[in-house]
């Protein structure tokens, strides 16, 4: 347990929570366990660090390059003979039931 000020089982958390949301507050990091066994930490937020950023920092989003739909292809024109997209769903709606 790296750079943690105090180590408080749940019992004194519930009991003292303001002084250790105080301890926080002041930059502190408290490590909290519950009958001996580690369970989690109170600690400082980060407010750099947003939810986006971790996910980026995680590798599960990627930022926006800034070029929005420039360079996509466009869209492909619609055959204005053929069924209307409405008729196709409906038509593939309709052989799926029977």
């Amino acid at each position: 347990m790296k750079d943690v000020a105090e180590t408080i089982g749940i019992r004194e958390l519930r009991q003292n929570a303001s002084r250790y949301i105080a301890m926080v507050k002041e930059g502190r990091r408290i490590a909290v366990t519950e009958r001996g066994e580690l369970v989690g930490y109170l600690e400082p937020v980060d407010e750099a660090t947003t939810a986006f950023d971790r996910l980026v920092a995680a590798g599960q989003v990627r930022r926006a390059t800034g070029r929005g739909t420039r360079g996509l292809t466009p869209p492909t024109p619609l055959d204005d003979d053929g069924p209307s997209m409405s008729d196709v769903l409906d038509l593939m709606r309709d052989e799926e039931r029977e």
